[in-house]
């Protein structure tokens, strides 16, 4: 098989698992759609221990109601179903689904947006089936076509990345933000291998705090607090958003510079779509030459 036939044989493979998982929505047959939704209720926070990995996220307990049986099930929650909590009280609520009459197989979801239809695996596939025909532009029709598909499809991930959304919305909720004390009650440690075989050590701070409501809050701190290896038992502020506690910082103005980093690198992504697209039309247009 020659080049051409392999990459051919390379973006078709998305193509036809795309378009079962979009016929599968369609029809309500993938797993999220066959599941049991409810709403659970955290009964009790678990503080990780001191040198454990973040990973997990915040333990949590849950409880749900079978709406089949009426029973009631209280589960223990360690990042391994579903999605990593990072920030926990009691009474706050998740969406959980699970498969008919196994609610134990529980997972907890952080939002039910785009989850309930089970589109996640055929977007990823439609993604790689972009990036096999970028490829194959640039090896079969050259660099000007390549360099034309590779700006649409960077214009096509900066216009529908969320990025710019997420920024101004937790913009929004931290411009009344209330600041409390908190406290390091632990921090995380997670020991990685870079390739040339070196450690890589990563730490993350477990941080407590109450609000002015008197919820307790128990959250992982990833960003904004100075030497986090060395941050055990130190005291902070900690300035939260009145409508969700989850959404705080240590620092405001670093929390400012990462909104303002993730907005630069959409734009940075639209920018570089509409140079490649420029570039490649000239290249087409003979006013530049191709080599």
């Amino acid at each position: 098989m020659n080049v051409q036939g392999t990459l051919e044989l390379w973006w078709t493979v998305p193509a036809g698992t795309a378009l079962v998982g979009y016929a599968c929505s369609l029809a309500r047959l993938t797993r999220p759609q066959r599941a049991v939704w409810v709403t659970a209720r955290v009964v009790e926070v678990h503080r990780p221990a001191h040198g454990d990995s973040k990973r997990p996220g915040i333990p949590v307990t849950v409880a749900f109601q079978d709406p089949f049986t009426g029973r009631e099930f209280r589960l223990r929650h360690t990042g391994r179903n579903g999605h990593v909590v990072a920030a926990a009280w009691v009474g706050q609520e998740f969406p959980v689904r699970y498969p008919r009459r196994r609610p134990e197989r529980f997972h907890l979801m952080l939002d039910k947006a785009g989850e309930e239809r089970g589109l996640g695996g055929p977007h990823c596939m439609l993604l790689l089936l972009f990036v096999g025909l970028v490829v194959q532009a640039f090896v079969v029709r050259g660099w000007p076509d390549g360099l034309i598909c590779l700006g649409g499809l960077l214009l096509v991930v900066g216009a529908l990345s969320r990025d710019r959304q997420h920024a101004r919305a937790r913009a929004a909720l931290l411009d009344g933000a209330v600041a409390v004390p908190g406290r390091v009650v632990a921090v995380t440690k997670d020991v990685h291998t870079d390739g040339e075989g070196d450690e890589i050590v990563n730490h993350a701070p477990v941080v407590a705090f109450t609000t002015r409501e008197g919820v307790h809050v128990t959250a992982l701190c990833r960003e904004g607090i100075a030497r986090p290896a060395l941050s055990l038992d130190r005291d902070l502020t900690i300035h939260y958003a009145p409508g969700d506690p989850a959404v705080f910082t240590p620092d405001l103005d670093h929390d400012r510079r990462e909104r303002a980093a993730a907005v630069r690198f959409v734009m940075c992504l639209l920018l570089a779509g509409i140079a490649a697209i420029a570039l490649g039309a000239a290249f087409l247009n003979g006013l530049l030459p191709v080599t």
